[in-house]
């Protein structure tokens, strides 16, 4: 029998998060959502990997850092089948899918430039219409946005 020998394409992690099946073309935006350029733990971040279900695909791997879901929810705006795995002594111990929350707060601008968010120091707030096809609707100007037209802020 011959056995067949898996190499990791990015380092093994011993405690802390990976951040997995992120589209390679979001990559950054996920960076950009978590604020991980401003985080003082060791990251390893791979992109255009070969995924069996994706084509290629992006990781992160963070060291000694375990985040809060409603940060890690955020990520579901732009990548919507993340898997996040928690890591403690080299195994993983959960495994959990992002997902959108009900209501988004401050993280998306509002696409309309009369709504009362872009004039005032205000936070925006959206609900979320649509999980699958991520379809916000502002809560002050009622304008709907569409997964492609979401401007993070």
């Amino acid at each position: 029998m011959s056995e067949k020998r898996k190499e990791l394409q990015v380092a093994a992690l011993c405690n802390g998060t990976a951040i997995d099946h992120i589209p390679s073309d979001q990559l950054f935006k996920v960076v950009s959502l978590l604020n991980l350029d401003n985080l003082a733990h060791p990251i390893t971040i791979g992109n255009n990997l070969e995924s069996k279900k994706m084509g290629t695909k992006g990781i992160i791997k963070i060291s000694d850092k375990f985040f809060e879901e409603s940060e890690i929810n955020r990520i579901a705006l732009i990548a919507p089948n993340v898997v996040l795995n928690i890591i403690k002594d080299y195994r993983v111990i959960e495994k959990k899918r992002v997902s959108l929350p009900h209501i988004i707060k401050g993280i998306v601008k509002c696409n309309n430039p009369k709504c009362i968010t872009n004039n005032e120091p205000m936070e925006t707030r959206f609900e979320v219409l649509d999980n699958t096809q991520v379809v916000l609707n502002c809560h002050y100007c009622d304008i709907k946005i569409q997964k492609d037209e979401i401007i993070l802020k």
